[in-house]
């Protein structure tokens, strides 16, 4: 009788005291319901405001936060508060592991159309810069915080050699952009109004006479009191139209889980990288102590286009990667 009596006391000294184990469960059920409500705005569209916007970038790591929950709360033996974090689990995967899946592409048999798309963040190294544009032979280059002295270094470099054709907007700061183009290009005047950051575009003529339209994009970021221009700048792009292939280029300050970007492809536009399985790699912040987290750069092209392959890159002395998209036309 006195070894049972031990083994019951040792047991119940091996518990939690019932404080402990309430204050646990609270801990959980708390994650589990700021988590599904995450879902939920995620799921609807519904974020408003600076905070929520910015948290829906971040969404892919919500589902890596939801699975840590579900398993936690199992070993801590509070299976209602796992099963309920594995189904907000699972409703953040199935918004996400699309990206990661290559979509079957149009039977588009037109001109390659090869882009790359940088943030120079005003200081990039440019032997890196056209070292990447010669490599991959790039036909239009998106370059955003481009600024006059940068400029200067990219040509110096060798891009006005590989890139002659030029509309550039450059500023003294982060507000300057421009298209490089291999190809002749004419200034395309009125086909949006610009909310942010200087936003060019252009009409590039492809050899065969073809052309393309393309612009420069890049918003502010939705931080504050710029959230609001941030989403009037996305509702400002024009949409898709079939008389002509239009292709958005460039730092979008949003990922694919911003219900202001879901609009934007829903007006006919696809996203490269997510076509090809790659819509989930980071391309900010780079050259940080910490690797990139979020996927804010993009190059988005008109649905009738094929997307063959994306690249993305890591650019010395620019706080973005740099993305590259290889497409054919319609």
């Amino acid at each position: 009788m006195s070894a049972a009596v031990g083994v019951e006391r040792a047991t119940t000294d091996d518990a939690p005291p019932p404080r402990k184990r309430r204050r646990r469960r609270w801990l959980s059920w708390t994650v589990v319901t700021l988590l599904a409500v995450w879902a939920v705005i995620r799921a609807g569209g519904l974020e408003q405001g600076s905070f929520l916007t910015q948290l829906m970038t971040v969404t892919p790591i919500g589902a890596g936060l939801a699975a840590l929950t579900a398993l936690m709360s199992l070993l801590r033996r509070n299976r209602p508060a796992a099963l309920a974090a594995a189904v907000v689990c699972a409703v953040m995967v199935s918004i996400v592991v699309p990206r990661t899946v290559a979509a079957e592409q149009p039977p588009a048999q037109g001109a390659p159309l090869r882009v790359l798309a940088i943030n120079l963040f005003t200081r990039a190294d440019a032997e890196t810069v056209v070292d990447l544009v010669r490599e991959h032979d790039v036909d239009v280059f998106s370059a955003l915080e481009l600024s006059h002295d940068q400029v200067e270094r990219l040509d110096a470099a060798g891009l006005t050699r590989l890139l002659p054709h030029r509309v550039l907007q450059p500023s003294f700061g982060a507000t300057g952009s421009g298209i490089f183009s291999k190809h002749p290009v004419k200034e395309l005047t009125g086909l949006f109004t610009p909310v942010g950051h200087n936003m060019p575009a252009a009409t590039v003529t492809l050899p065969g006479g073809g052309t393309v339209e393309f612009v420069a994009v890049h918003p502010n970021p939705p931080l504050g009191r710029k959230t609001e221009e941030w989403n009037a700048a996305l509702r400002a792009f024009p949409p898709a139209t079939s008389s002509t292939v239009r292709v958005l280029a460039g730092d979008f300050n949003a990922s694919l889980d911003h219900r202001a970007m879901r609009d934007l492809l829903d007006r006919g536009y696809v996203d490269a990288a997510g076509q090809v399985g790659k819509g989930l790699v980071p391309t900010w912040p780079s050259f940080r102590k910490f690797p990139p987290i979020i996927s804010i750069d993009h190059i988005l092209a008109d649905r009738r286009v094929s997307v063959r392959r994306v690249e993305i890159f890591d650019v010395p002395g620019t706080d973005h990667r740099g993305v590259f998209a290889d497409l054919r036309l319609p």
